[in-house]
């Protein structure tokens, strides 16, 4: 069901509703594009809508609740997003990190998340280098390696939906850490990098594991949070055709399944293995279960 809150809320010289659903994501998208609301309007878990269409929303179906009702609402949903997983606080805390990382190069630090907050980016964002920190945290108990937690902050820095996206990332260690690092550790971090086209780490490779174990580590969460992950990469291929796009994503699902073990640490396989496999063959049985483009990532 879809609920509307009393406009109240001041921007741009107007007040705003929000606009949620107690459903799902995509449910909530219908409805806003059935409505003509823009995409940008969206911001996370609800869409931002001016005064003028409250009645309007209302009489489309909308449903009226305060605004208590509906923070009560969007939370017991489960698709509420934490405040520190918001773009601005996301940013904050990377900087922090970032900092404490690599002290005294800020501005490569800054350089870096204007990149992963280009506007193209759905699930391919700051959000994720965030989680795929966090991630890296619980399976090292907090003492990540440089080397894997500087991979991290590059594996996707460079990203166009292109199957080059990983080896132009690596390119990009080269190109900025090439003055900050010695020779061994930035062949490392680009090693590391260029993994995660694959996620296919060596037995040996710790290192690997770690970070391909960590980029994965979405696809073992809850199943609101994946449904999350799986609109959200929708929207980055909103220029691709719903039937190819379809056709790519199961590829992409089945390349995922067959990796065995999906995920190589055991933290990683007890944490994660068994509901990412439980994901991911739900959303496969919701494929046309026809060949792939390779190019299309997860």
């Amino acid at each position: 069901m879809i609920f509307i809150d009393p406009p109240y809320w001041p921007a741009h010289g107007t007040l705003f509703s929000h606009l949620i659903s107690d459903a799902s994501l995509a449910e909530l998208h219908a409805f806003a594009a059935a409505q003509g609301i823009a995409e940008r309007a969206f911001d996370l878990d609800h869409y931002d809508v001016p005064k003028r269409r409250y009645q309007s929303l209302l009489a489309a179906g909308a449903v009226p609740i305060s605004g208590k009702e509906l923070a009560r609402t969007l939370a017991g949903s489960g698709l509420r997003i934490k405040a520190k997983y918001r773009v601005k606080s996301v940013l904050t805390v990377l900087q922090m990190r970032w900092d404490a990382l690599l002290p005294g190069s800020p501005g490569l630090g800054r350089g870096l998340l204007a990149r992963w907050n280009e506007p193209h980016r759905r699930y391919h964002d700051p959000r994720h280098l965030l989680a795929v920190l966090e991630a890296l945290e619980l399976l090292t108990e907090r003492a990540v390696p440089r080397e894997v937690a500087l991979a991290a902050w590059f594996h996707d820095a460079v990203y166009n939906g292109s199957p080059h996206d990983e080896e132009d990332s690596a390119m990009l260690v080269q190109q900025l850490l090439g003055g900050v690092l010695g020779r061994g550790q930035l062949a490392e971090v680009a090693r590391l990098v260029r993994l995660t086209a694959t996620h296919s780490p060596a037995p040996e490779d710790l290192a690997g594991q770690l970070l391909c174990d960590a980029d994965l580590a979405i696809l073992g969460s809850s199943p609101t949070n994946y449904s999350r992950y799986v609109a959200d990469v929708r929207r980055e291929y909103a220029h691709v055709a719903e039937a190819d796009f379809r056709r790519g994503r199961a590829a992409v699902v089945r390349q995922l399944l067959d990796l065995d073990p999906l995920f190589r640490t055991p933290r990683g396989q007890q944490q994660w293995a068994a509901q990412a496999r439980a994901n991911l063959t739900a959303e496969l049985d919701g494929l046309e279960p026809e060949a792939a483009d390779p190019g299309q990532r997860p």
